[in-house]
C-alpha cells in the first residue's frame, strides 16, 4: 500500500489542496531562487528576474495542487468511498 494513501481507521481525511498550493509555491520559488542566485552563477547580468521566480512558484503550486487533487479523488473513488 502507499504510505500517503495509509491512514488509521479513526481519522480519514482529504489533503488540503490550498495547503499543498502553498507548499509547491514555496518549493518552487525556493528552487527557482537557487538557480538565479546560486553558487554556479559566474557573474552578475543586469536586474533581477523576479519573473522567472514568480513562474516557477506559479508552476510549482499548479502541479502540486493538481497532485493533491487527483489523489483525494482517487482516494474517495477506490479506497475510502465515504470521504467527505
Amino acid at each position: 500500500m502507499l504510505p500517503s494513501l495509509f491512514a488509521s481507521e479513526e481519522k480519514v481525511q482529504a489533503w488540503r489542496v490550498s495547503r499543498a498550493a502553498a507548499y509547491g509555491a514555496a518549493v518552487g520559488a525556493l528552487a527557482a531562487s537557487f538557480k538565479i542566485f546560486g553558487p554556479l552563477r559566474t557573474g552578475w547580468f543586469g536586474a533581477t528576474p523576479m519573473w522567472d521566480i514568480a513562474a516557477a512558484a506559479v508552476g510549482f503550486a499548479l502541479l502540486c495542487a493538481g497532485a493533491a487533487l487527483l489523489r483525494n479523488a482517487l482516494a474517495r473513488r477506490l479506497i475510502w468511498p465515504d470521504l467527505r
